[in-house]
Formats: C-alpha cells, sequence, structure tokens
C-alpha cells in the first residue's frame, strides 16, 4: 500500500544503527516513519500467514519517551503487534527477543552519544539490522511503500525474567569462590534500571555509583573506552578498598574496568581473562576478537588452546560472524564482549560483568593479578584522524597498495594492520564517523616510535596531516 514517501537525513543512516541530534537531524517524524517502514520490512519478510510480533525497549534519554510512542505509532500502522518491554538496557531488548521469540526489535537509545543525541538499535528475528538493512529501511520510505493494518499495542514487562537470566549462573552454584568488594558505575545510564536488582542478590560487598538514570548524564559521560569517565571509579576503588570497578556505557552493552590498583582493564584484556573458563569447558574453540584487540589477546587465546580469529570491528559484524562460526565467545576493544557460551551471542555488559565476577572470585590477587599475568606490552590508545566521509575509505587502499609493494606483512581484514619486528600499527576507516582510526602497539618506547613514524609517514603520503602523537 502507499502512503506517504518521507526521505530521512541521510546522516542519521549509520552503518550499525539510525542516529542524530533530536530536534536538527533526528526528528519525531523520523521515529514514526521508521516504524512503518520497519514494520513494512518485517511484514515482507514473514509474508501474509504470521502477525509479527515486535520488542520496543528505551533508554533513559529526555527525548526517548516521545520517540518511543512516535515509533509505535509508526509500526502499528502497518498491523504487527507492538510489545513495550519499557526502560531498561539494550540488552534487555535483545534478550526479549529471543526469551519469547519475537520477530525482531527496536531499542530506542543514543548509546554513548551526547544527552542530545538519540537513535535506534534493530533486530530483525535474532539478527541484528545494519549496513544495506539500514539503507533498505531508507528506500522504504522514500517510496511510500508501506504496509497498511490494524496492529496493537501491549505491555510485557521484561525486567524481572531479564535479572533472574543474569544472575541465573550465580544462582546455578558456579559462583565458587571468595565474596568480593566492588564498585559498579553505570554513570546515570539505563543500566542503572536493572543493576540494584542484580547486585542486592551478589555474593560480597557491592556499592553503586551514578546509580540514578538521568539522561543528562550530570557526573561524567557514560563511555568506558575513555579514561576520564573512569576517574571517579577509580577514586571509589580506592576509597573503598575495592577488589574492582564495573562501569557501563549509556545502553548497557559496553563495559570497562577497573582492578584494586586503579589501573584500567581494557576490552582485549578483559577477553583474555574471559577467555580461560570458556575454553576450559570447550576446548579448541574459536574466539573471535577486532582488528584493535592486541596480539597478546590472540596469542593467549592460542596458549589455552583456542583458536583466535581476527574480524572487522563493529558490534553487528562481529554478532554475524559468531553466528557464522559458532564461536562461544567474542569481544572488541570497545568493551562489547558477546557470550554464546551459556549465553545468547549478544552484547551484554552486564551479564559479561558476571561472568568476569565469576572468574575473579578465584584468583587471590583478585582483577589486578589476572591483569599482571598478561605480558606487558605498550600501546597507544585508539588514535582518530580528522578526514572526510568520501575521502576515508580512499586513504586506506591507497596504504594498503604501498604498503604491499614494499612487501610489508599486511593483515587487510579491517583496514591494515601491518606487523613488524617491532610490533604491529593499525589504520582503517571509521564505520560510524569522518576519521581515520590508529592503533599502535610494541614491547618498548623505542619501538613504539618506530611504529607511530612509520603509520605519520603513511598518512603524509596520502595527504592527511596527523596531531603530533
Amino acid at each position: 500500500m502507499h502512503n506517504r514517501p518521507y526521505r530521512f537525513d541521510p546522516t542519521i543512516l549509520r552503518e550499525y544503527d539510525i542516529r542524530g541530534v533530536v530536534g536538527k537531524t533526528l526528528t519525531l517524524k523520523d521515529a514514526e516513519n521508521l516504524g512503518k517502514a520497519f514494520g513494512t520490512l518485517v511484514r515482507r519478510r514473514l509474508g501474509n500467514h504470521k502477525a509479527p510480533r515486535l520488542k520496543v525497549g528505551r533508554d533513559g534519554r529526555l527525548s526517548s519517551t516521545e520517540m518511543e510512542a512516535a515509533l509505535v505509532h509508526g509500526l502499528m500502522s502497518t498491523g504487527v503487534t507492538v510489545e513495550r518491554i519499557g526502560l531498561g538496557p539494550t540488552p534487555m531488548l535483545y534478550f526479549s527477543v529471543f526469551d519469547d521469540q519475537a520477530d525482531g526489535g527496536i531499542m530506542i537509545t543514543g548509546s554513548h552519544n551526547p544527552p542530545d543525541y538519540n537513535g535506534f538499535k534493530m533486530m530483525l528475528g535474532k539478527e541484528p539490522v545494519f549496513g544495506d538493512r539500514i539503507q533498505e529501511l531508507g528506500r522504504i520510505a522514500a517510496s511510500g511503500d508501506f504496509e497498511m493494518g490494524a496492529g496493537r499495542v501491549i505491555d510485557k514487562p521484561k525486567k524481572a525474567a531479564y535479572v533472574k537470566r543474569l544472575l541465573q549462573d550465580i544462582d546455578g552454584g558456579l559462583y565458587r569462590g571468595a565474596p568480593l568488594k566492588v564498585v559498579w558505575d553505570p554513570g546515570n545510564g539505563v543500566a542503572a534500571e536493572v543493576l540494584a536488582d542484580i547486585v542486592a542478590k551478589l555474593p560480597g560487598d557491592h556499592r553503586i555509583i551514578n546509580g540514578e538514570v538521568d539522561g543528562t548524564f550530570p557526573n561524567h559521560h557514560p563511555d568506558p573506552t575513555v579514561p576520564e569517565n573512569l576517574a571517579q571509579l577509580q577514586a571509589a576503588v580506592a576509597a573503598d578498598k575495592a577488589d574492582l570497578g564495573i562501569a557501563f556505557d549509556g545502553d548497557g552493552d559496553r563495559i570497562g574496568a577497573i582492578d584494586k590498583q586503579g589501573r584500567i582493564v581494557w576490552g582485549d584484556q578483559l577477553l583474555a581473562i574471559l577467555a580461560e573458563d570458556v575454553l576450559a569447558d570447550q576446548p579448541g574453540s574459536t574466539i573471535i576478537a577486532d582488528v584493535k584487540a592486541s596480539q597478546v589477546l590472540f596469542d593467549r587465546i592460542a596458549a589455552l588452546g583456542g583458536k583466535p580469529l581476527m574480524w572487522k570491528t563493529g558490534h553487528s559484524l562481529i554478532k554475524s560472524k559468531m553466528q557464522e562460526t559458532g564461536a562461544p565467545l567474542a569481544g572488541e576493544m570497545s568493551g562489547h564482549i558477546f557470550f554464546k557460551h551459556r549465553y545468547y551471542g549478544f552484547d551484554d555488559a552486564l551479564y559479561a560483568a558476571i561472568r568476569l565476577l565469576l572468574r575473579v572470585s578465584r584468583e587471590p590477587g583478585r582483577l589486578a593479578a589476572l591483569r599482571a599475568a598478561l605480558p606487558a606490552v605498550i600501546n597507544t590508545p585508539e588514535l582518530r584522524f580528522p578526514c572526510s566521509e568520501q575521502r576515508k575509505f580512499a586513504v586506506v587502499p591507497e596504504v594498503l597498495t604501498r604498503l604491499k609493494a614494499a612487501g610489508a606483512i599486511v593483515d587487510a581484514t579491517d583496514g591494515v594492520r601491518v606487523t613488524t619486528a617491532d610490533g604491529w600499527w593499525l589504520l582503517r576507516a571509521s564505520n560510524t564517523q569522518d576519521v581515520l582510526v590508529a592503533r599502535c602497539e610494541a614491547a618498548d618506547e623505542a619501538g613504539l616510535g618506530r611504529l607511530k613514524s612509520a603509520l605519520v609517514e603513511q598518512l603524509r603520503l596520502s595527504g592527511i596531516t596527523p596531531p603530533a602523537l
């Protein structure tokens, strides 16, 4: 059936989600028409033999309630049944789709972006919606070729069931270590909505800071990959003499951690620690990490008897690769951790936190000892260089051509990852921003300096002026 065509601002149709600045690039009309386009996509995928059931959840941003209402209105106009799960983290939306065997779902969330942003993460069946599927939604809206029907909406909260599932390993007796002292920081993000219920049932001594859901994020930005956002947690861990601190991003699908010495334990280090229990239970399994991860991680997986697989950055790409390979565990430097081992295979920072507690509780030296047991290397944080949307995708092939001509050892899984006697360096185009992303890792400062110089030289050869590293 035809309706009025609608064109989204093209900047909001991202690789892995739909996201923009509320009232500017992202409006309530966008939300309504996304509902129409998504409902249409689902109905055509299923055919007319089934009335689709779609889950909808929302985060704690100030605009999320209105965005939800507009989205639900659009979905209902296509004849689908909408089941609203209410306020909660993105993994609760994923869980509800799996647990209730729904036909898909949409989470209203701005994730780790500033307060004036919002957006949508989507599932079609049990698979993430990304790339061409997102562009297809744009084409459906632009054509105005929407399905129409009398849909309905029901409230079906999932918080209690989700919390019960998160605690299943604890309640099932897998917590066999000593009680822990833990400080938790959801950063006023929506993970706080379920966190209090979880920690109340965990063994040990637990304290939550910034535990009120507040879409203005008054204390710090909820992105645990940025060191300054972890400063408050580091201070709390020190003040409490806690064993560790755990932080979440704005929608609860990314984890950050602090050991008792106040050191950040990065995403690839967490994955190296978490891999031990998985490979003990499933020897020889494939474990996936993105191209930004340390070589220490890949070597650790191999040493534990696993099969390390380096893959493209992006949570939807990782989930798809897990499904293809049957990997029981995967992760990214960004703190997305995916457990298929005893779980559903999506990125859930709250579940990853519980699995971390299970491992740390058995270690006398706690998280600090597990971190210290990993080989010491020196690496840069994620480096970002401004580059236009068009130019960023041309630079990487240019660099790859030069490197191959020079006989360099290059992995082109996602961008270029160059291995030398000093270590490795990476250059790739960001999927979500107008930047090039780089990282370097070496055994010592001198080697790191040489890797940085090689990276800078390649950028300059392609006309990119990097900042001082």
